[in-house]
């Protein structure tokens, strides 16, 4: 795919979503991050469920350490892997209040540091909390930069890698959340909707659907 196109796509990307966002439920970036922790394997509208009572009892890090562990688990029990994913939330929330003053840090080393976060959770946080132009790649993405020819990849890190190379340092900063949603609920995995997608015409796919 030449630079032509891939600067077409996100152009027509942002026409029809200016302000991209998660749709994950937070106000600040300590609530960004532990709704991200909880968001592996499981739906963001599960997450936002048990985020909801979570964090109008407990939204800070002392403020769940104090829950404690079986507390913790009362709230997020409906989330898949809860049990692990509690674990890591009260150890994180340990060292962020014991290390960096309660604060999630605005660094990708710190952050990878803490328990359960692997390096898209860090991309997340860095992007939509801290405004970094990073790129986390789900399985969304993954799939998008695949199938379209935007960025291809065997391993999420080559593709996320792509992208970085790739995509027009104007469009950079939203194109995580222009690529997710584009995954979420146009080229989805088992048949895209290729008869409804605003950017069928620049995409390499063979297999186009119709509807």
């Amino acid at each position: 795919m030449n630079p032509q196109k891939r600067s077409e796509i996100f152009s027509r990307l942002r026409a029809d979503n200016p302000k991209p966002t998660t749709e994950l439920n937070y106000q600040t970036p300590f609530e960004l991050l532990i709704a991200v922790i909880l968001s592996a394997q499981s739906t963001d509208v599960g997450v936002n469920k048990a985020t909801g009572p979570l964090f109008q009892k407990a939204n800070t890090p002392a403020a769940i350490l104090a829950l404690g562990l079986t507390g913790l688990k009362k709230y997020i029990k409906t989330i898949g892997l809860f049990n692990n994913k509690a674990k890591n939330i009260i150890e994180t929330c340990r060292i962020l209040v014991e290390h960096h003053g309660g604060e999630v840090p605005d660094d990708r080393e710190a952050l990878e540091a803490l328990p359960g976060v692997g390096r898209k959770t860090a991309n997340v946080v860095l992007n939509t909390a801290f405004g970094h132009p990073t790129i986390a790649v789900d399985t969304h993405i993954f799939r998008v930069s695949n199938r379209t020819g935007l960025a291809k990849g065997k391993t999420p890190l080559e593709v996320e890698k792509q992208l970085l190379r790739r995509v027009p340092t104007e469009f950079k900063q939203d194109a995580h959340h222009w690529l997710i949603l584009h995954g979420r609920y146009t080229c989805i995995a088992r048949k895209p909707r290729c008869g409804s997608c605003r950017i069928e015409d620049l995409c390499a796919f063979k297999d186009k659907t119709k509807e």
